[in-house]
């Protein structure tokens, strides 16, 4: 009995002993799955860290090659086609209703045009004319027998120009004086002293005459040569004209002569023109207060449209990009204003101002977004570049429509534009849902959906443009001659930049000889009472019809020259 009771003792310890091995091994089992769990956890996050890195080189690598492009590559944004402009392949249906509005749209092979009869005639009218004859001496004789010569008559040999450099002339202004003959004859009263009227100095005390400053300015804000190089050039001419000097001379005659026209042409831009452009670019001022030397400051351009009668550009120096000087420029205006997308159009809020925003800008973003390979060509058939030829195609529709009249071209928009619009957005819908690692592709798309409101704005009226090129264009001779002078060294000669390049600016819009003009301006403003009577500033004006003859650019000669 006793052996059988431990013999069942015995097989109960077995049991149990089996269960608690068995626990011990669910338990090292279940630490062993959870173990492999947290490792796979830490392995798919792991991953996705890593395709998020792979992403991130991929886009930082695009980046790159972009860069590299713009540096490097071909500057235009449109693309390349031979023969007919091609749409997408997948989209019939869009090039079917696209051609029933609008006719194809084929690019000519390059054709070099002959050389038109009197061009060089024509070129050459202008200028002054001098005969150079070359005699024959006295003393020679014929080649052959050596008999006397007698002059049988002229023949031409060639046409050249000659070029006479500039010079420096000193002038020493004297006037003369007289006396009256009556008056203190006979030794009653006090002899009377009349003097000759004498022009009035651009500036107190120094030797700037109107056209030496005009001749400064025009080299440097008309043709982008800096003060420094302008020094070298005046010594070279005998003269040893600092630097300091031409930067204070161009201060005070921009404030004291020149502003007072450039205030005019922003009152005439905003309270006379309907359609604006506008858009703003950097410049360094060194000497900002509460400011970094290498802190950047910003220059605002406001552009007439080409609608417009005026036709001027305006600069306006600002320590910030703020909306609160978009808003300041811009009070009083009613119309349209082409912009980009940045926040300061975007949020100015102004009931009576329209905001028509760049499809240009947007091209820019799908450009970006094309994938490039190591050597920097486009990798085709990627989304931006089906975004980038949507819009290509409009723009090749607003050429279509440049001879039509406002009213006509609006109701094209109306119809082929529209169209195509649709076709855009639905495009931009459907893609916005595909998943992608392309940051730049995404920037595009939300871009393109966060401003279609004000994007689709130049379908309103047949005078707005559909892109701000036509401000940017302007802009340009202010940031390429930026890469000369580099900065400006205080606000005041920031805010004399500003006024001087509305002036040649707004100077060549209107044909004007620009060093003609600023020397007309600087003569004239002095010997004008413009304090009490504002209304002469009105005659000084670009666009003026009273400008003498002098300050016009010869007609024919821009029959030859497109600059």
């Amino acid at each position: 009995m006793r052996r059988i009771e431990g013999y069942i003792m015995n097989k109960d310890y077995e049991l149990e002993m089996l269960k608690a091995l068995l626990a011990e091994k669910e338990r090292l089992l279940a630490e062993k799955d959870e173990k492999i769990k947290e490792k796979d956890k830490k392995i798919q996050e792991q991953d996705e860290i890593i395709e998020k890195q792979k992403a991130s080189i991929e886009n930082m690598m695009q980046a790159l090659l972009h860069s590299q492009k713009v540096m490097f590559g071909r500057k235009t944004e449109k693309a390349q086609y031979d023969g007919q402009l091609s749409l997408f392949d997948n989209d019939e249906k869009l090039a079917e209703q696209i051609n029933k509005e609008t006719e194809k749209i084929t690019i000519n092979t390059y054709k070099r045009t002959p050389r038109k009869a009197g061009v060089r005639k024509e070129m050459l009218d202008n200028l002054p004319k001098e005969v150079v004859e070359y005699v024959i001496d006295e003393n020679q004789k014929c080649s052959v027998c050596g008999g006397e010569l007698a002059v049988i008559g002229k023949v031409p040999v060639r046409t050249e120009v000659e070029f006479q450099p500039a010079k420096l002339i000193v002038k020493n202004i004297v006037r003369q004086v007289a006396k009256c003959k009556k008056c203190g004859a006979n030794g009653k009263g006090n002899k009377n002293i009349e003097k000759a009227a004498v022009p009035e100095k651009i500036l107190s005390h120094s030797i700037a005459t109107p056209s030496l400053v005009a001749q400064i300015m025009y080299q440097k804000f008309a043709m982008g040569v800096p003060l420094n190089r302008q020094e070298n050039d005046f010594y070279r001419m005998g003269l040893v004209l600092p630097r300091s000097n031409m930067a204070h001379w161009i201060i005070r005659c921009s404030d004291m002569w020149l502003t007072p026209i450039y205030e005019r042409i922003h009152s005439n831009i905003i309270h006379n023109c309907e359609i604006l452009h506008m858009d703003e670019t950097r410049i360094q001022v060194n000497k900002e207060d509460g400011k970094k030397a290498s802190s950047q400051s910003f220059m605002w351009v406001i552009k007439t449209g080409k609608c417009e009668e005026i036709k001027a550009t305006f600069f306006y120096y600002s320590r910030t990009r703020s909306r609160e000087t978009a808003l300041t420029l811009l009070k009083g205006f009613e119309g349209y204003l082409t912009t980009d997308a940045y926040t300061a159009y975007d949020n100015m809020n102004l009931e009576k101002v329209q905001n028509n925003f760049c499809w240009a800008h947007l091209r820019r973003y799908f450009i970006e977004s094309i994938p490039l390979d190591s050597k920097g060509n486009e990798i085709p058939g990627s989304k931006g570049d089906e975004g980038r030829e949507f819009i290509n195609l409009l723009f090749y529709m607003e050429e279509q429509m440049s001879g039509l009249t406002y009213d006509a071209k609006k109701a094209r928009r109306q119809t082929a534009s529209r169209k195509l619009l649709d076709a855009f957005w639905q495009w931009v819908e459907y893609t916005s849902t595909l998943n992608t690692t392309n940051e730049k592709l995404t920037k595009a798309l939300n871009y393109s959906l966060n401003h279609r409101e004000k994007l689709e704005t130049f379908l309103e009226d047949g005078r707005l443009e559909i892109s701000n090129n036509f401000c940017e264009s302007h802009i340009r001779p202010f940031a390429t001659a930026r890469r000369a002078w580099l900065f400006a060294d205080t606000p005041n000669g920031a805010k004399a930049n500003a006024v001087l390049y509305t002036l040649v600016e707004s100077a060549r819009e209107n044909n004007l000889n620009v060093y003609e003009y600023l020397d007309y301006l600087l003569a004239t403003m002095p010997n004008i009472d413009f304090c009490n009577h504002p209304d002469l500033i009105d005659d000084l004006l670009p666009w003026s019809d009273k400008l003498p003859e002098r300050c016009h650019l010869v007609q024919k000669q821009k029959k030859s020259f497109k600059k």
